[in-house]
């Protein structure tokens, strides 16, 4: 059995690649594990590492290499509008608190049909109406699955840089240029940090040193 292990984000999908397309509702689009048919007759096992919520027009990457599309599922939603923006700003508020997932419009907000959504859109004067369309909600604060940061390379992109300021202090450490204010300043900061005294002439830097630089 082929498995799904990779989410492949819209605008990172080749169409050339995609071999079947698998249709979800939202709460299938959050799992990251399960047993999944195509369209076309393809079976296959999501076994993403963490769930994520996927997006219509994504793909899963199967072992092999190959994707199967993503298509967001028609649902039953209710449409609710309001007389005013401060009413649907008011019910957005009460839906988020009640932890319901939401799709925001312009002018309009998309909800599962449920009693206890009905009955909350109702209490705050709003209208509903009953429709079948795909179910987009927002995302929730907590969810980075769209995030591109890469931690790891920055990681090892600071540890490159601390690598060639060592070099560069341990050159200028062993450098003897004919400018001495230049060398002199330079030797002195490593006097301080290593703990070496430095001779230049015939004068030695100790600790009671109160030479000017």
């Amino acid at each position: 059995m082929q498995r799904a292990t990779t989410l492949v984000r819209k605008p990172a999908v080749r169409p050339d690649a995609v071999v079947d397309t698998v249709v979800l509702d939202y709460a299938a689009r959050g799992r990251a594990s399960g047993h999944l048919h195509a369209e076309g007759g393809l079976a296959f096992d999501l076994a993403l590492a963490k769930a994520a919520t996927i997006e219509d027009g994504d793909a899963l990457r199967l072992e092999d290499g190959r994707l199967v599309a993503v298509r967001a599922a028609p649902e039953a939603l209710l449409e609710v509008r309001a007389e005013n923006p401060a009413r649907l700003t008011r019910l957005a508020w009460q839906l988020g608190g009640n932890h319901v997932a939401a799709e925001i419009g312009a002018d309009v907000l998309y909800v599962p049909d449920t009693p206890a959504n009905a009955e909350l859109v109702r209490g705050q004067g709003c209208a509903a109406a009953a429709v079948s369309r795909a179910f987009r909600p927002e995302r929730q604060a907590h969810d980075h699955s769209t995030c591109g940061h890469d931690h790891g390379h920055e990681h090892d992109h600071g540890h490159e840089h601390d690598h060639d300021h060592g070099h560069a202090h341990r050159h200028g450490h062993a450098h003897d240029h004919h400018d001495h204010d230049h060398a002199h300043g330079h030797a002195h900061s490593h006097a301080h940090e290593h703990g070496h005294d430095h001779e230049h002439g015939q004068h030695v830097h100790g600790p009671g040193c109160r030479h000017g630089h």
